[in-house]
């Protein structure tokens, strides 16, 4: 958790980082946060790698984007979580493929888990364990409630591309 007066600590999952590193909308935001210090960000060993690996398939002319992002970013890695421990938790939230990712944010005390994931974000019973013990949002949430971005802002980034992207020091 931020210290008084501190930093959020704030853990994306995959689908943030691989978003971010393809398309220049609320996910990249989010990441440019990172970039400038807004927060602190805290990212797990097993993410980087499940991107880095979704790129190289999906998008081989994007890895070299996707490293140069990489290292723009300073970022606390968090121990991934033991396998054990994983089986214990199995019914943390509704797909059992991320709960590395949820116990992960919450061993790491992390203020804020950013994720575009319905399996993590949904409001519902399927989340209600997770959201007791983390504070899960959509990038565009947390851009608005955290970020303090403006309606306008969210909806300037909403349908832009690389092609259309604002200069810098009109995006955030």
């Amino acid at each position: 958790m931020a210290e008084p007066g501190g930093k959020p600590r704030v853990m994306v999952d995959a689908n943030i980082l691989f978003a971010a590193a393809l398309w220049p909308r609320w996910p990249y935001e989010v990441i440019q946060h990172a970039i400038q210090g807004d927060f602190q960000l805290v990212l797990l060993p097993a993410v980087i790698d499940q991107v880095r690996d979704r790129i190289a398939a999906r998008f081989p002319a994007e890895v070299d984007r996707f490293e140069a992002l990489l290292r723009l970013l300073s970022y606390e890695e968090a121990p991934d979580p033991a396998p054990s421990l994983v089986a214990r938790n199995r019914g943390l939230v509704r797909d059992e493929t991320d709960v590395p990712v949820a116990l992960a944010a919450i061993h790491a005390r992390v203020d804020y888990l950013v994720s575009e994931d319905k399996d993590l974000t949904a409001r519902d019973a399927t989340t209600a364990k997770l959201r007791a013990r983390l504070t899960v949002m959509l990038s565009g949430t947390f851009l608005r409630e955290v970020m303090k971005w403006t309606s306008e802002e969210l909806e300037r980034v909403r349908g832009r591309t690389w092609r259309n992207l604002d200069p810098p020091e009109a995006t955030a």
